[in-house]
């Protein structure tokens, strides 16, 4: 079992439900699943950068990930309905735990100038958001083979109702939030 998945089994539920007075352990919001998205804007003119996105994705993940489409086609950006431009992966149960773990311990850390993760990027339903501006901070990417740094979005999805019991949660999972 996994070491973050066991301290919320038994630490994180207890203080949770003895913070916001739950009746049952149910009750207790928890992780649903993380869904990493990857933007490759310049996989319009070249196919062969989406590519090496969906690669260090799966790297990173250790799950294959889904290409997505453009809905709309977009003049200015020489787009069309259908054309290739991001990779995603949705991770649950065992694997994201292990991806959260890893990104708390080992990759943030290694963002340059790093003070904490902002307090507002909470969607009000209990969900949170964060931008990554490099792959590099990843441990498995190798920096000699990337070809180009990308950015990508991580949303944490939790079962929990307001913002303040996700904040709650995913503080006692070891989030470096600002101060």
């Amino acid at each position: 079992m996994n070491r973050l998945k066991e301290k919320y089994v038994k630490e994180i539920t207890p203080s949770l439900m003895s913070k916001f007075n739950y009746k049952s352990s149910m009750q207790v919001p928890k992780l649903e699943k993380i869904v990493i998205n990857m933007g490759v804007g310049d996989a319009v003119q070249n196919a062969k950068s989406l590519d090496s996105a969906v690669e260090e994705l799966e790297l990173i993940t250790g799950q294959k990930p889904v290409v997505t489409r453009a809905k709309k086609s977009i003049a200015g950006f020489r787009l069309r309905e259908g054309m290739p431009i991001g990779a995603k992966v949705t991770l649950r149960g065992e694997r994201m735990y292990q991806f959260l773990d890893k990104l708390i311990a080992v990759s943030l850390p290694r963002v340059r100038d790093f003070r904490g993760i902002s307090k507002k990027a909470f969607d009000g339903r209990g969900n949170y958001t964060l931008g990554v501006r490099e792959q590099l901070i990843f441990p498995e990417i190798d920096y000699d083979k990337v070809s180009k740094v990308r950015g990508m979005d991580i949303v944490l999805v939790t079962t929990a109702n307001t913002d303040e019991e996700s904040r709650e949660l995913l503080t006692q999972f070891g989030m470096p939030f600002q101060k």
